[in-house]
């Protein structure tokens, strides 16, 4: 066997163990994340490649559809966990407390609202323990906008029912600020509250019969899951609406208002990249949403027989025709 032969047969033999040992090396994050049809992987993926991660080359993403149920949820945490994964990315509230209660030893990455109320973090600037991420902050900051579009949108409304989920902290400090806001412009407000998915029904019964003339959704993920029945519903009863979610707007909703999605899944990558390079959850300040959207649906108001005025229509971030 000539030198040549042999450096080829040795070559030949340590390419599948040295393939091995760079898989092996490369960092695996977890995803668990409710509602990303937001756009919000896609967000990840581009942060992580601006900051020179690539998927498959030098980082791996394990993606998880979250389930329902709380237990299951700390289940898939655990199961996750056991794939070595170097960071949890979580979205929602519910995932997001079952990280917490699952109380494991890896970093997390969240986006959530209020997380400072909910009892994950100690404060924003300074969050503590393992996790750390972005607070959707939609408390006065997007209640009283709610309220204002909507009756910017449609004047004749007087009665606005609020579908919300009182098991979420967030939900239920929006619930308490719209109380407040609700009666200087005239309004009155109904609660709808809606804690697991198949209270949907009950819901719209409740609408229906409180003579509600249009109607805020809130972003827990119980809304989200009931969509399509919420968008279907106040088009029949010709209600206008407004969401925090623009893919309700995008499914045939009025208008929705809040944070960009995308946005804040961005820059969830730069908290993984300081992660793998060492930082501590503990040291990175929890951020909150800089880049706000306001969508609106011109097909759906025409529908209702709304006409938008041209004042929201010059702030509106996309105006769908």
């Amino acid at each position: 066997m000539t030198r040549r032969e042999l450096m080829l047969m040795l070559g030949a033999v340590s390419a599948p163990r040295l393939l091995g040992a760079q898989q092996k090396a490369m960092p695996m994050v977890g995803w668990l994340v409710f509602e990303a049809a937001e756009g919000g992987l896609d967000g990840f993926r581009q942060g992580l490649s601006e900051l020179g991660y690539l998927e498959g080359q030098n980082i791996a993403i394990e993606v998880r559809t979250p389930e329902e149920s709380d237990d299951r949820l700390v289940e898939q945490i655990r199961d996750l966990a056991r794939l070595n994964i170097k960071v949890l990315i979580t979205g929602g509230v519910p995932a997001t407390l079952a990280a917490k209660r699952a109380a494991l030893p890896i970093p997390v990455v969240f986006i959530m609202a209020d997380p400072v109320g909910s009892g994950v973090v100690v404060s924003l600037a300074h969050p503590g323990g393992t996790m750390t991420g972005q607070s959707l902050a939609i408390e006065e900051q997007f209640a009283g906008k709610w309220l204002e579009l909507l009756r910017e949108a449609a004047p004749q409304l007087s009665r606005i029912a609020y579908l919300w989920n009182p098991a979420n902290h967030s939900s239920a400090s929006s619930w308490k600020t719209m109380q407040r806001l609700a009666p200087a412009l005239g309004l009155t407000l109904q609660s709808v509250e809606l804690r697991d998915r198949k209270d949907i029904d009950d819901g719209f019964a409740a609408i229906i019969r409180d003579h509600a003339e249009g109607v805020i959704v809130d972003s827990d993920p119980v809304n989200g899951s009931n969509q399509t029945r919420i968008v279907e519903f106040t088009a029949t009863m010709r209600l206008p609406a407004i969401y925090v979610w623009r893919r309700y707007v995008d499914s045939g909703g009025l208008m929705s208002y809040g944070p960009s999605f995308y946005e804040l899944w961005r820059r969830a990558a730069t908290y993984v990249d300081k992660i793998l390079k060492g930082a501590k959850p503990a040291d990175l300040p929890v951020e909150q949403p800089t880049k706000f959207e306001l969508v609106v649906n011109l097909k759906t108001a025409k529908e209702l027989g709304l006409t938008i005025p041209r004042l929201i229509l010059s702030r509106a971030t996309e105006v769908i025709e």
